[in-house]
């Protein structure tokens, strides 16, 4: 594998993995680059984003698209969404989309609900490359997922098998708010939620459609546990800690 200009990014945001992996980093990083990452680098270092005050969090609300559920069984990352958000308000032009090149087969059932193709993903880039550029987007924003169990899982896996290191970036999950905001809904699925809170369904199962469905349900929490009291993400997770 050759050598890529964004290895350093990698070993700072991660931690250190074993350069065998890689090889040893070259040169060609232009200043542009290295600007970047020593941005990211503080970026991801703050700690505090526990306090900062819900109208002013900044997240990376995302979505993958994948061939099945059990990364360590072979099954893969097809495409990724996501959309930027800050309070209580969707960044409507401050989104990312990419199609993810696979290893093995496209199964027909899959294809059928993403509306994937397998030449398209002949021609979309490897997903360590769509990763890194995925990362680039995200900088050192919290990412938030529906039910993110399944994002968290494929995001370790592929981090751990492309870059040798874990995947570190905080994932909060819709459902932590919904708790607070509707305790007593029972709603698990996405668009039953949608339909619930009056967002319209649209583009289901596409991952910056499904990204763009969960980034207008997780404002529309921020609004409402804010009411409740909430001022931050440690006041949310407090709240549920207590019951």
């Amino acid at each position: 594998m050759k050598s890529n200009p964004f290895i350093h990014f990698i070993r700072e945001v991660h931690g250190k993995f074993q350069t065998s992996v890689f090889g040893t980093a070259q040169g060609g990083q232009n200043s542009q680059q290295i600007a970047f990452l020593r941005q990211l680098q503080r970026e991801m270092k703050a700690e505090e984003v526990m306090s900062v005050p819900l109208e002013e969090f900044s997240a990376v609300v995302f979505d993958i698209e994948t061939t099945g559920f059990f990364p360590e069984q072979g099954n893969e990352i097809i495409s990724i969404g996501a959309v930027k958000v800050k309070g209580g308000e969707m960044l409507e032009d401050e989104r990312f989309y990419t199609l993810v090149r696979h290893e093995n087969g496209l199964p027909d059932e899959i294809s059928t609900l993403t509306g994937i193709t397998e030449a398209e993903l002949e021609r979309a880039p490897a997903l360590e490359e769509a990763l890194i550029q995925f990362f680039k987007f995200v900088k050192g924003d919290t990412l938030v997922a529906h039910h993110s169990a399944h994002e968290k899982k494929f995001m370790q896996h592929a981090s751990w098998k492309h870059f040798r290191a874990p995947f570190k970036h905080r994932i909060v999950d819709t459902s932590f708010l919904q708790r607070i905001a509707e305790p007593h809904t029972d709603f698990v699925r996405l668009e039953d939620l949608c339909e619930h809170r009056s967002i319209p369904v649209t583009d289901r199962h596409h991952a910056l459609g499904d990204a763009v469905m969960t980034a207008k349900l997780w404002c529309g929490y921020i609004e409402d546990v804010k009411k409740e009291g909430c001022r931050n993400l440690r006041d949310i997770y407090e709240r549920i800690a207590a019951g």
